[in-house]
C-alpha cells in the first residue's frame, strides 16, 4: 500500500468514519514483525547512561546558576536549556533550527498562600497541601468557605464528580465568598469560570479522594482567562478539612489566599533538528518537552526525556546511520502552561506538511524513582474511550506494540497507561498522526502489584518529587533511565528504517499489549490533563 493510502486512511479514522477504516484495514497484510532486537545492539550500546546523566547534570547546572531554581519557559533558565540543546546537536553535525512563539507566561512572582482562619487556624504548605492554578488571577483574599457540590465522602468510581461543572451549581452562592469545588468530570477552566461569574472571591479545587487522587493538584486553566480571581488546587484531606462534611452552602470556615502572579508576554522556542538524511516525506517526529514548572528544575519532568533524546541524536550522528525515513528530534517549550510548544508546532505547519509526519513517539518522564515501565496504550484496549482516554488515530496501536515487543525481548514486563493527549502528542493526534511514547509515572501511586513486578515502594507515588523543588538531578532512577532509553533508542531506529510503502503504519489485530497489565495507568499529568478534562 502507498504511503498516500495511509494517510487517507488516518485522516478517515481522524474524522471518525470508522466503518470506512475498518473495510479498508481488511485489504491490508498484518504489520511484519521485523523489528529484530539485533538491528539495534550497536545504537543501543553507544546510547549510554552515563551519556543521558551528563546531560541532566547540565540542565541542574542552569537551572541552579541561570534559572534561579527552575527552567520555566520564557525565562533565562530555559533560555540557556534551549542554548545548551542547540549548542550539542550542532556539534554533532546537525542543521537547527529554533520554531520561536509568543506566550502568555504567568507564573508565581512571590510564593501563593492558603491558610485556614477559623474555625481552626491552620497555614497550609504551598507544593505539599495546595499549589496555585496556572494563569490564575492575583489577590490576596480574606473570606467564608463555601462548598459547591461536593461529593463526600468520595464516589468509588473516581472522575465523576460535577462539581462546579455547571452554572446551575452556583445558584445562591454568596458573592465574595471562597468557592470550594472538587475535582471531577470538567476542565479546572469551567469549574473557576461559572465561580467567576457567581462572584466568588477565589476558588480552591480540591482533589477527588479516590485512591490516586488524593495528592496536591498541580493544574492549569489552560489559558489565560480574563478577571480571574486566585485559582488554587489542593489535596483531598485539605479541601475536607475545609468542607465541615458539608457537601453544598456555609462550610463554617474561613480561609485566606494570596497569589501573586506574572502574567504577561513572553517569547520561547522549540528546538528542532533533522536527520541530513532519510525521506523527508515520511518523518519520525521524536519530542521531549524542555521546560520545566516555576517551583524546581524538573530534571525528571522532563529532563529526562530532553536528555534521553539529545543522548540519542548525538548517537545516531556519530554512528553516521542512514535512516530510510527522516527523524526529527524536537524539545518543546510552554508544555507545562498547557502543552503551547507542541500546538504552536501543529498550527504552523502546512496540511501538506502535517501529512509528512508518519509519526509522533514522545517521552516525557522516564526517570521516576519509583517507576513503572508504562507504554501509551495507542489501541485503546486497556483503556477504552472515554474520559482520561483519546482515541489513538490508526497506527498508534502499532507504535504500541512495538515498544511492548522490545521490553519482552529482553526479559522486562511494561504496562499500558491511558492514550489520553494530555503530553505533547496531544496536538499531533488531533490532527489524526499516530502516537506513542513511554512514562515512568508522575503523582500516581503505586500499587501493591506494580511493587510486586516492577519493585519500589506500594503505596507510594511513582515521583515523590512530581513538580516540586526536589525534581532534582538526584530525583532519578538510573534503572528506569537505562531501560527506558534503551526502549526509546530501539523505537527510533526501529520506525527510522522501516519501509512504510510495504509495512504501512496499521493496528495490529487484537490488543497488543502485555495481558492486562495496566497498573491504573501510572498518574496523570495533571498541568497537562485537567484544560480537557479534571
Amino acid at each position: 500500500m502507498t504511503t498516500n493510502h495511509t494517510r487517507l486512511l488516518r485522516r478517515l479514522s481522524a474524522l471518525g468514519l470508522t466503518g470506512l477504516v475498518s473495510v479498508a484495514m481488511m485489504t491490508l497484510a498484518p504489520p511484519a514483525l521485523a523489528d529484530d532486537l539485533n538491528t539495534s545492539q550497536g545504537l543501543r550500546k553507544a546510547v549510554t547512561l552515563a551519556g543521558v546523566r551528563e546531560h541532566q547534570q547540565a540542565l541542574q547546572d542552569i537551572a541552579t546558576n541561570v534559572g534561579g531554581g527552575n527552567r520555566l519557559a520564557g525565562t533565562a533558565g530555559h533560555d540557556a536549556s534551549a542554548d545548551y540543546v542547540k549548542g550539542k546537536l550542532e556539534a554533532a553535525g546537525y542543521t537547527v533550527s529554533l520554531h520561536t512563539f509568543t506566550f502568555t507566561l504567568n507564573s508565581e512572582r512571590t510564593p501563593s498562600e492558603l491558610q485556614q482562619i477559623s474555625p481552626t487556624a491552620v497555614t497550609y504548605v504551598n507544593g505539599v497541601d495546595f499549589a496555585v492554578m496556572t494563569y490564575s488571577g492575583s489577590g490576596d483574599v480574606t473570606a467564608p468557605v463555601t462548598a459547591v457540590d461536593l461529593v463526600l465522602p468520595p464516589a468509588p468510581v473516581a472522575n465523576t464528580s460535577t462539581s462546579g461543572c455547571e452554572a446551575a451549581d452556583f445558584v445562591g452562592f454568596p458573592a465574595g465568598n471562597i468557592a470550594l469545588v472538587q475535582r471531577g468530570t470538567c476542565s479546572f477552566a469551567a469549574k473557576a469560570t461559572n465561580a467567576m461569574a457567581a462572584g466568588a472571591s477565589a476558588v480552591i479545587v480540591f482533589n477527588e479522594g479516590q485512591a490516586g487522587r488524593t495528592a496536591v493538584i498541580n493544574g492549569t486553566l489552560g489559558g489565560p482567562i480574563a478577571g480571574a480571581p486566585p485559582v488554587v488546587g489542593s489535596t483531598f484531606a485539605l479541601g475536607d478539612d475545609l468542607a465541615n462534611g458539608v457537601a453544598n452552602g456555609a462550610t463554617g470556615s474561613t480561609a485566606r489566599v494570596r497569589t501573586d502572579m506574572i502574567n504577561e508576554e513572553r517569547q520561547t522556542s522549540n528546538v528542532i533538528a533533522d536527520t541530513p538524511t532519510g525521506d523527508p516525506n515520511n518523518v519520525i517526529l521524536v519530542g521531549a518537552h524542555l521546560d520545566s514548572v516555576s517551583r524546581g528544575p524538573g530534571i525528571n519532568d522532563n529532563g529526562s526525556g530532553s536528555a534521553g533524546i539529545l543522548e540519542i541524536a548525538e548517537q545516531f550522528a556519530a554512528r553516521g546511520i542512514t535512516p530510510r525515513n527522516m527523524v526529527r528530534f524536537a524539545w518543546w517549550s510552554a508544555e507545562e502552561l498547557g502543552l503551547i510548544g507542541s500546538r504552536e508546532y501543529v498550527n504552523s505547519r502546512t496540511p501538506a506538511e502535517l501529512a509528512q509526519i508518519e509519526m509522533n513517539l514522545n517521552f516525557d518522564m522516564i526517570g521516576s524513582p519509583n517507576f513503572v515501565r508504562f507504554v501509551y496504550d495507542g489501541d485503546n484496549s486497556a483503556f477504552p474511550v472515554g474520559p482520561g482516554s483519546a482515541v489513538g488515530p490508526q497506527g498508534s496501536g502499532e507504535i504500541e506494540r512495538v515498544f511492548h515487543h522490545f521490553f519482552s525481548g529482553v526479559g522486562l514486563a511494561s504496562a499500558e497507561t491511558p492514550f489520553s493527549g494530555r503530553s505533547d502528542y496531544g496536538p499531533f493526534i488531533e490532527v489524526g498522526i499516530p502516537a506513542g511514547g513511554l512514562f515512568t509515572g508522575a503523582e500516581g501511586v503505586k500499587t501493591a502489584e506494580e511493587a510486586a513486578v516492577y519493585g519500589g515502594t506500594a503505596g507510594a507515588p511513582y515521583d515523590p518529587c512530581y513538580h516540586l523543588a526536589c525534581d532534582t538531578y538526584a530525583n532519578n532512577s538510573n534503572e528506569a533511565l537505562d531501560q527506558m532509553t534503551d526502549a526509546a533508542t530501539h523505537t527510533i531506529l526501529y520506525f527510522a528504517k522501516r519501509n512504510f510503502a510495504k509495512n504501512p503504519l496499521v493496528n495490529p489485530a487484537g490488543p497488543v499489549g502485555p495481558g492486562g497489565t495496566n497498573g491504573g495507568g501510572g498518574g496523570l499529568h495533571d498541568e497537562h490533563d485537567e484544560p480537557v478534562a479534571s
